[in-house]
C-alpha cells in the first residue's frame, strides 16, 4: 500500500476530532471511506454503531465492508478519557474506557479480519504516549492503551504475514476527549505537551502508506525521544514524571480536585 488512491478504508470514532481531519485527509488523498460512530451521518457516510455492543459490531463492520467494496485498511480511532486513579476501585468511568479503546477496537478488528486478509491490508491503532509513559491519575485510559499495543503485537504474529499492523502514538490533542478531566481539575496542561491534530493525521497516513508497514509511529520528534526514555530508561522516565507532579502539587494546580487528595495528602504530609 503504497498510496490511497482507491483504497477502501474503514475508521472507527469517525465523527470525533480525530475521525473528521484523518476522513477527510483519506479523501483528499483519493481513498473511499466510510465510518463507524456512535453518530452516524450521510456525506461522509458513517454508520451508527454502538462498538461496546458485542452484536452489533460485525454487522457494522459487514455493512461498511460491502459498501466499499472490500476493505484495504482499518483504522481503530475511536476512544474515551477521563480521570481514573489508580489508587481507587475502578468503577463506570473505567470500565468504559477499557471497553472503548481496548475492547471495541479488539471486536472491530476481528470482525474486519477476513476482508482484510483477502486484500492483504493493514490495520492502524491509535494508540496514546501514555501507553509507554503512563501519567497519574488517569491509569484507565494509560491502561488500556497499553493494552491495546500488546494486543496490536500479537495480532502482528498471528496475521502478520498477511496484514500489516501499525501503532501510532499521539500525545495530547485539544478535543473534547480531555473534557471530563478537566472538569474532574485534572487538566493534563503543563503535563503534557499539546501538539496540532493535523500532526495526528500525517503520522496515521504516512503508516497507512508506507511501503511497509511501521511498528510503532511517532507523531512528533519530541514523541520519539519521549518513547524511546520510557523504553530504554524507565527509571528516567519516572523521575520526570515525579518531578513534573511534584510541581504542580506544590503549586496548588490540583487542589480542587477530589481525585488528587491522596496524591495531596501524601505529598504535603512527607
Amino acid at each position: 500500500m503504497t498510496g490511497l488512491t482507491g483504497r477502501r478504508v474503514l475508521v472507527t470514532g469517525a465523527s470525533g476530532t480525530f475521525g473528521r481531519h484523518l476522513g477527510a485527509a483519506l479523501r483528499a488523498g483519493g481513498a473511499r471511506v466510510v465510518g463507524l460512530d456512535l453518530h452516524p451521518a450521510d456525506d461522509p457516510p458513517v454508520l451508527g454503531c454502538d462498538l461496546t455492543d458485542p452484536a452489533a459490531v460485525p454487522a457494522a463492520v459487514r455493512s461498511a465492508v460491502e459498501r466499499l467494496g472490500g476493505l484495504d485498511l482499518l483504522i481503530n480511532n475511536a476512544g474515551v478519557g477521563g480521570p481514573a486513579p489508580a489508587e481507587l476501585p475502578p468503577d463506570e468511568v473505567v470500565r468504559q474506557q477499557l471497553e472503548v479503546n481496548l475492547l471495541a477496537a479488539w471486536r472491530t478488528t476481528a470482525a474486519a479480519l477476513p476482508p482484510l486478509v483477502a486484500a492483504r491490508g493493514r490495520v492502524i491503532f491509535v494508540s496514546s504516549r501514555m501507553a509507554v509513559l503512563p501519567l497519574p491519575l488517569a491509569a484507565a485510559y494509560g491502561v488500556s492503551k497499553r493494552a491495546l499495543v500488546a494486543y496490536a503485537d500479537a495480532l502482528r504474529h498471528e496475521v502478520g504475514t498477511h496484514v500489516g499492523v501499525s501503532v501510532v502514538y499521539p500525545s495530547m490533542v485539544a478535543s473534547p476527549i480531555h473534557d471530563s478531566t478537566a472538569a474532574a481539575g485534572l487538566s493534563l496542561r503543563g503535563v503534557s505537551r499539546p501538539e496540532p491534530v493535523d500532526g495526528v493525521v500525517t503520522a496515521i497516513l504516512r503508516a497507512a502508506t508506507a511501503r511497509r508497514a511501521p511498528r510503532d509511529v511517532a507523531t512528533t520528534r519530541r514523541g520519539r525521544l519521549e518513547m524511546a526514555v520510557a523504553r530504554h530508561a524507565p527509571a528516567l522516565a519516572d523521575r520526570m514524571v515525579r518531578r513534573t507532579l511534584a510541581a504542580r502539587l506544590t503549586a496548588g494546580d490540583l487542589d480542587a480536585a477530589p481525585l488528587a487528595a491522596g496524591m495531596l495528602r501524601r505529598h504535603r504530609g512527607r
